[in-house]
């Protein structure tokens, strides 16, 4: 049995993000996406997740590929009250646990 590294569990929570957000608009949900996974993950974890997607492939899906490209998406997210000011959330925001 082969350990899952730290990268596919991101990969796993970020698929699971974008699978809540499937069900609104495609530029919403990639919106919804992309600030969810900056309002409450940590930059490292942000980071190791867009260091690792090239290389995920299809594994990771579309809504997170897009949402994690570079430049923040120009939609709305869905999820407007949650987000809007991350930073005002405080550190116990963290997905980390």
């Amino acid at each position: 049995m082969s350990a899952v590294s730290q990268e596919d569990k991101l990969l796993r929570m970020a698929n699971q993000i974008a699978s809540f957000f499937r069900s609104y608009p495609e530029e919403e949900a990639v919106a919804g996406v992309h600030k969810h996974i900056v309002a409450f993950w940590t930059p490292k974890m942000v980071s190791k997740l867009e260091a690792a997607l090239p290389d995920m492939g299809d594994r990771a899906d579309i809504l997170v590929q897009r949402a994690m490209r570079g430049a923040e998406p120009q939609a709305e997210s869905p999820v407007r009250s949650a987000t809007r000011d991350p930073q005002k959330l405080g550190e116990g925001a963290s997905d980390a646990g």
